[in-house]
């Protein structure tokens, strides 16, 4: 699947888990379950994947973390909080460079309605979807 195939089906299993779930739980809960969707419907992905920074050839193991990537293209990024903010884009435009992918699902599951926690950040690029 392609970047934007595999970003339709991830939105679908976010949409699904915000139905059953709601809003008002921790990141971790909306990460795990969906990390569950996305493994009902066959799609690979990498589950809290460590992610070391390259500092003048010098690799550093800091602990940053991808919540998901999957498929090797997309990076998840899961999010509950009140709104979305600079510092989140900025965050999942970082972890696009360091893991050599270009495109990045942020989804904060603390919103009354999925579709307006869903922003679609592609490298040198923003849009909300």
């Amino acid at each position: 699947m392609t970047e934007n195939e595999l970003s339709k089906v991830i939105v679908n299993a976010a949409f699904v888990v915000h139905k059953e779930l709601g809003p008002g739980l921790l990141e971790n809960i909306y990460e795990h379950c969906l990390a569950a969707e996305l493994r009902s419907v066959g799609i690979e992905f990498e589950q809290q994947r460590a992610l070391p920074v390259v500092y003048k050839g010098q690799r550093l193991d800091l602990g940053y973390r991808l919540d998901l990537l999957v498929e090797k293209k997309v990076v998840v990024e899961v999010k509950a909080t009140d709104g979305l903010n600079d510092i989140h884009m900025a965050q999942v435009l970082t972890y696009l460079k360091l893991s050599g992918t270009k495109l990045g699902l942020l989804i904060n599951f603390n919103e009354a309605l999925i579709k307006r926690g869903i922003r679609r950040v592609v490298r040198g690029l923003r849009e909300d979807q």
